[in-house]
């Protein structure tokens, strides 16, 4: 199944698969430019890299999510995915149609993407307007579903399926058109915790496994915990850029820009101003877990030896 989807050269290459220089963007009410919802962005993002994007509501990181994907058009600087300049005026149908094979996007609402009546039909859709073969297409839906566990929903009707359900279809149609990078833009936003983890294992394993890039849009601090790399973009510029555990362990920089650190890390910290001995570096919930969890044992012991 790797051997399908993975579209990937065995080189690394020093040039960045997607590249952003001053991007800017406003939206327009009656014609008019409102301010920027994005102002002079610039970073990189590698082959393979998974990438969440934080930020409050409003911040601008579902625009960028938008332009990435050429859903958007930028008023200002430029977008380069894999060589291409996709801001560029003279880009023509055939190398946006190229550039939205390489780069696929999975929404909110499942609903909004879900196009067909019956799933195997519904992730049949990208294939089919790829033109590819009969035999070809079969095999990337069959493909495509395993690796999301839908297989034995193939005959169901997308809308009978509940959210987390239908949100894997989405996933399992984006997977069969092959992109070399999925951005998912608050694709577990409306679903329940176990609908979050079923898709959030889905995001890792395509990551981690078949070598797609991940750029994922997201509120959840927990899921940007998981992610290589966090960027933050607070009121239309990037306000951090790096990783989670850096990113995480700054809880007062985070409260700054209306964000807040995973519960674990939070709870540490505040146990922490109230001066127990607790390390400042703990991101997942296994690392809050066994952190908390030693320092009851050493609290515990120091009774015992106390009443010794």
């Amino acid at each position: 199944m790797s051997e399908n989807i993975k579209n990937i050269s065995d080189t690394a290459s020093d040039v960045p698969f997607i590249k952003v220089e001053n991007l800017s963007y406003s939206y327009e009410n009656d014609g008019v430019p409102s301010e920027p919802a994005l102002r002079d962005i610039s970073l990189e993002i590698r082959e393979g890299e998974y990438v969440a994007v934080l930020g409050h509501n409003g911040s601008g990181k579902s625009t960028f999510a938008k332009l990435l994907n050429m859903i958007l058009t930028t008023d200002k600087g430029k977008i380069i995915i894999d060589g291409t300049e996709i801001t560029s005026s003279s880009m023509t149908d055939d190398d946006m149609f190229e550039v939205r094979r390489k780069v696929g996007m999975v929404f909110q609402n499942p609903d909004n993407q879900l196009v067909a009546t019956i799933v195997e039909e519904d992730v049949a859709f990208g294939p089919e307007n790829l033109g590819l073969p009969r035999d070809e297409i079969r095999k990337r839906v069959y493909s495509s579903l395993d690796m999301v566990g839908m297989r034995d929903y193939s005959k169901h009707a997308p809308h009978k399926l509940s959210g987390g359900q239908k949100q894997r279809v989405a996933i399992a149609g984006i997977i069969a058109m092959r992109p070399r990078c999925i951005i998912f833009d608050e694709s577990t936003a409306m679903l329940d915790p176990l609908g979050r983890k079923e898709v959030m294992s889905i995001i890792k394993r395509l990551n981690r496994d078949e070598g797609i890039t991940v750029i994922q849009i997201t509120h959840y601090m927990e899921e940007a915990a998981m992610a290589d790399r966090v960027i933050i973009i607070n009121d239309g510029t990037i306000a951090a850029d790096s990783t989670p555990r850096d990113i995480f362990s700054r809880v007062d920089f985070l409260k700054s820009v209306g964000l807040e650190a995973p519960q674990g890390t939070e709870l540490i910290w505040e146990l922490r101003k109230d001066g127990f001995d607790l390390p400042d570096n703990c991101v997942t919930d296994e690392e809050c877990i066994a952190a908390l969890s030693e320092l009851f044992e050493k609290t515990l012991k120091g009774k015992k030896d106390e009443q010794a």
